[in-house]
């Protein structure tokens, strides 16, 4: 099977995240999440573009997987939370989110459109990055591993079947973009 060729090939898979990541900049870039009037926009809560690409592409992506799931053609491998991990992960990137003004996703777009304030905005990343490596196993011990979800997924937290959990989101999130058009955000 060709997802077996491409599982244990390494330079296919290289190749293939390097073709996905350039789409995904230039999907990035079409949908106008790139431009950083349009992201202090989302931040001042004036424009919903950043909201309305977020919500589409949870919704493709959740559906997608949950489908290839269903079809045998991926496996999910989900890797525990905790609260101390969330809210340490919450306020690093809110808060370069809101200094910068792009995430890391829109600000690789960003200099791809040729933007230079987000290289400098990379450079910060790449930055804090290290920063949070180096200091990684005191935070690991100390803080990130506190408060221990008591489920990987929302379905195993609630005993349904993803099914049920994706369809409900799905509704949820066809609701909210359906709102925002007929609001004209």
């Amino acid at each position: 099977m060709a997802f077996d060729t491409i599982r244990s090939n390494k330079s296919a898979q290289i190749v293939l995240g390097l073709l996905i990541g350039i789409a995904f900049g230039f999907l990035l870039q079409k949908g106008g999440v790139t431009e950083y009037a349009v992201i202090i926009g989302q931040l001042l809560l004036t424009d919903f573009t950043v909201v309305k690409v977020m919500l589409a592409a949870i919704l493709v992506g959740m559906v997608g997987i949950y489908a290839m799931k269903a079809a045998g053609l991926v496996r999910l491998h989900s890797k525990g939370g905790s609260v101390g991990a969330t809210v340490i992960g919450g306020l690093i990137f809110g808060a370069g989110f809101a200094v910068l003004g792009y995430c890391p996703g829109t600000a690789a777009g960003a200099i791809g459109s040729g933007a230079l304030d987000a290289v400098v905005g990379v450079l910060g990343i790449v930055i804090g990055a290290g920063i949070f490596a180096r200091l990684f196993p005191y935070l690991d011990r100390v803080i990130l591993n506190r408060g221990a979800f008591p489920a990987d997924t929302i379905p195993e937290l609630l005993g349904v079947r993803p099914a049920l959990v994706v369809g409900i989101v799905a509704v949820l999130i066809v609701g909210v973009l359906a709102m925002l058009a007929m609001l004209g955000l």
